[in-house]
């Protein structure tokens, strides 16, 4: 299975966001040129984080986002979900002539594993990457913002 560049980026910028001082913001450009993508795309990223409720975006000399959320408070599989959506990983999409769709047994182990999955994103914060981050990522990120 595999996620989107979009997952990636939304999950890598709420790490540089959670770094952030108190009350200080960081504008695309320089959460951009960290992650190494075009700040174009990026927007877009941001743009389901801030509908998401996740961070919020200020205008101005000053502007930039921050996050607006509780690290211990933001799973990787509320990211996820705020990037990728809710739908799940496998349909099975056969038209089953002995039993009917919903007593497929190959989408009843693929939903299975994907909630075992969900159960473990959902316990895994981004507080819990920020107590593994390492120092000179903290000072990169927090001498760039504005």
């Amino acid at each position: 299975m595999k996620y989107s560049k979009a997952t990636n980026y939304a999950l890598h910028t709420i790490v540089y966001l959670a770094l952030l001082p108190p009350g200080k913001t960081i504008g695309v450009k320089p959460l951009a040129e960290a992650q190494k993508v075009s700040p174009t795309y990026l927007s877009k990223v941001l743009t389901k984080l801030v509908k998401s409720g996740f961070i919020e975006s200020g205008t101005g000399v000053n502007g930039g986002y921050q996050l607006i959320k509780d690290a211990k408070d933001i799973t990787f599989l509320d990211i996820i979900h705020a990037i990728e959506g809710t739908t799940s990983l496998f349909n099975c999409g056969l038209d089953h002539t002995i039993h009917d769709r919903q007593n497929c047994l190959i989408e009843k182990v693929m939903n299975e594993a994907e909630q075992k999955m969900e159960d473990y994103l959902r316990s895994q914060t981004i507080e819990h990457i920020l107590q593994k981050v390492d120092k000179n990522i903290v000072n990169r990120i927090r001498s760039v913002v504005n």
